[in-house]
């Protein structure tokens, strides 16, 4: 099989990769990234000139280039990570999210069809169901109802990823994550940003009262059940991915100062962001039943892992975190 994964130098594209060229011999992946702040190539240093990869740099509006590479490589099927994907940043410059997470993904989908495409899979989130109270999980039949600019915009391309398929027969499928860690992960998002800072002896930004929901799922496993829903589903499916873990922020931040042994006097509780959505929680039963998916790390496994992940690689961390990422933390944090 050959595929392009877009978004394949972010965070979980970058993971999907490594994962298919060690455990998917027979698959050929043309990796396309625009290489904006979150792509870097060396969240894929090992694998750049690995035989069944090939890595193009270029963006997913541009409908030549992707029309080309179908041509070009056979493509049997396209896997879309690209997106913008921090809410903080589309509550700052939401236009950037509108065109890469909606006219991006118009653009692959016209392409796809152009061309016959065997399978598109859109990867989504769960944060366009909103936010749920105390109690209840989303599923698959859960109404959309997007609360961030950033969640609305990934609604958008879901909706328009059916509506192809609708209207005009294109072989798709949607799957909705709930919140990723791990390795590679730009440290703009919480549980890197924390362990950087922690490591550094730096306060920990905590929004509101800290007690804010989420379910946490570790990017290996989000990339075997993309795998299995790409390889063994039918067309038109949707299916939610979560890791059955829900922790409050502060939870979390307490297990990694605990971890690394660090004293809770960081923590710096700091004004709460816009429309902070409360709690997440997913409910994966239909992946878990219809494929035989299954997380393969609770969540204190998953983050002793990404927590040594860390460690062990400072020098991808420092790198990241050098020029602009420091200009874009000081705007973030320091006046709240």
């Amino acid at each position: 099989m050959n595929i392009i994964v877009t978004g394949g130098a972010g965070f979980i594209g970058s993971n999907f990769v490594r994962m298919i060229l060690d455990e998917h011999k027979g698959t050929y992946v043309v990796n396309l990234d625009s290489l904006t702040y979150a792509g870097n190539l060396g969240n894929l240093e090992g694998y750049i000139d690995n035989k069944n990869h090939k890595f193009v740099k270029g963006d997913i509006c541009d409908g030549r280039l992707v029309e080309k590479l179908i041509d070009e490589h056979k493509i049997d099927a396209i896997v879309n990570f690209a997106a913008e994907s921090h809410v903080d940043r589309s509550l700052v410059d939401p236009g950037v999210f509108i065109d890469t997470n909606v006219t991006g993904t118009l653009t692959l989908l016209k392409a796809a069809l152009e061309k016959n495409i065997g399978r598109f899979l859109q990867v989504s989130t769960d944060e366009v169901y909103g936010s749920l109270g105390e109690e209840g999980m989303f599923t698959e039949q859960t109404p959309i109802s997007p609360n961030s600019p950033y969640s609305a915009s990934k609604a958008a391309a879901d909706h328009l990823v059916c509506a192809f398929g609708h209207s005009w027969g294109l072989k798709y499928n949607i799957t909705r994550c709930s919140n990723n860690y791990g390795q590679y992960q730009f440290p703009e998002k919480m549980i890197p940003l924390m362990i950087n800072n922690a490591l550094n002896g730096k306060d920990l930004p905590m929004y509101g009262d800290g007690l804010y929901v989420r379910d946490w799922l570790y990017v290996y496993d989000h990339c075997t059940a993309i795998w299995k829903v790409l390889t063994e589903t039918e067309p038109g499916t949707i299916y939610n991915v979560g890791g059955n873990n829900e922790k409050t922020n502060l939870a979390v931040v307490n297990f990694i100062l605990d971890r690394l042994g660090k004293d809770t006097s960081l923590i710096k509780h700091v004004k709460d962001r816009p429309g902070h959505d409360r709690r997440y929680a997913i409910d994966s039963t239909k992946i878990m039943t219809e494929l035989k998916w299954a997380p393969s790390v609770n969540f204190e496994e998953g983050m002793s892992k990404t927590i040594d992940w860390y460690l062990q690689n400072k020098k991808w961390l420092e790198t990241i975190v050098s020029g602009d990422y420091q200009k874009y933390y000081d705007s973030m944090y320091a006046n709240r």
